[in-house]
């Protein structure tokens, strides 16, 4: 490619179309009027129906600009607040629409990029427990406690597949939508629809991949919480003051008003050299019995880790068909420290009843 068509690409201005909504969305330089179905739909519509009454016309771009302030100053007219933001951002847009053809590009992204987007989005599942809790369920009702190391193992896997299923559906039905509009137009160029399409792609994947974060990290803790609700066990407060350098999802309450700390994980993997420090008198200190680690990926868990950490009253659950379990159960050192999975609920239970 010459340096000549190099320029012209990047001069593009279909390009702004993915630098519109950025700056429609973005909320900390801005105000993330892109968020506002109904405004940017008025905002559209009102810009296109100036252009057509006053086709030809030099004036058009000078009405359309102060349209598009005015709406947007009318939008923010009572929050003090967002002053600044507006005035930086009808300042930007300004500067980057200079022809009716630049504005048709702004029409555009507010109507067919933005408005479609968050439709998008708000589809796609925030908590991923809708696509697991059912299928969780169907495996206690049929394996009973055997099935809690499939359940645990599964969570994760589930709730990621479902929700990036829903994605793939969300971003397929708009890209194809945005796809047939810019067939359509004829003046639209295929470099410049595929601009516009991979700029809406990316734009979606920055948003879903937000989303992902927001449902991360949580859904460990949700396949406690349903399965002590699933054998009706009752969750208790957690100490207070009491810091655990490893996380405990849950606390369950003893017949004799002490705690057990809960935590189910894949693997271990926190600073457990650090966590052992923590003397068994300090858990003694906070009225809790014992920690149950429920494992299911178990080959790093290490004779070192048992040991130290089982020195300090932490229970590991590890799968019943898994070869540490074997080997820790006919250790002399080990087998104290160590259960079959499917124990986990029958102790819970007969430590609270």
């Amino acid at each position: 490619m010459q340096s000549s068509e190099i320029l012209q690409q990047i001069e593009n201005r279909w390009h702004n179309a993915y630098w519109f909504s950025r700056m429609l969305i973005n909320k900390d330089k801005y105000v993330a009027l892109g968020k506002e179905n109904k405004l940017l739909s008025t905002i559209a519509s009102s810009l296109r129906i100036i252009a057509k009454t006053n086709r030809n016309s030099s004036d058009t771009i000078i009405l359309q600009k102060q349209t598009l302030r005015n709406l947007i100053e009318d939008r923010y007219k009572k929050t003090l607040s967002t002053k600044i933001r507006v005035e930086t951002l009808l300042r930007e847009l300004d500067e980057m629409i200079l022809t009716v053809e630049d504005m048709d590009v702004f029409i555009l992204t507010c109507e067919n990029i933005m408005v479609p987007l968050n439709d998008a989005i708000k589809n796609i599942p925030s908590d991923d427990k809708e696509f697991t809790e059912n299928i969780a369920k169907s495996y206690l009702d049929v394996q009973g406690e055997k099935g809690l190391a499939t359940v645990i193992n599964l969570w994760d896997d589930l709730g990621v597949k479902g929700c990036l299923t829903a994605e793939r559906t969300e971003i397929t039905r708009a890209f194809t939508a945005l796809r047939i509009l810019l067939n359509k137009d004829l003046t639209v160029s295929d470099e410049d629809r595929d601009i516009v399409l991979s700029g809406f792609t990316q734009e979606f994947e920055r948003r879903a991949g937000q989303k992902r974060k927001q449902r991360a990290g949580g859904s460990l803790e949700d396949v406690t919480d349903f399965i002590l609700d699933y054998y009706n066990i009752k969750c208790a407060e957690a100490p207070v003051h009491f810091q655990a350098d490893i996380e405990v999802d849950n606390w369950v309450k003893t017949k004799d008003s002490w705690l057990i700390g809960i935590s189910c994980k894949r693997t271990l993997r926190e600073r457990w050299k650090q966590v052992s420090s923590a003397e068994s008198s300090i858990l003694s200190k906070f009225k809790i019995k014992y920690i149950f680690h429920v494992v299911t990926y178990d080959e790093d868990l290490s004779d070192e880790k048992l040991t130290l950490l089982g020195g300090h009253r932490h229970i590991f659950y590890l799968p019943d068909n898994s070869r540490r379990l074997e080997y820790a159960l006919n250790h002399i050192g080990l087998k104290d420290y160590v259960r079959p999975i499917s124990e986990f609920i029958n102790d819970i239970r007969k430590e609270i009843k």
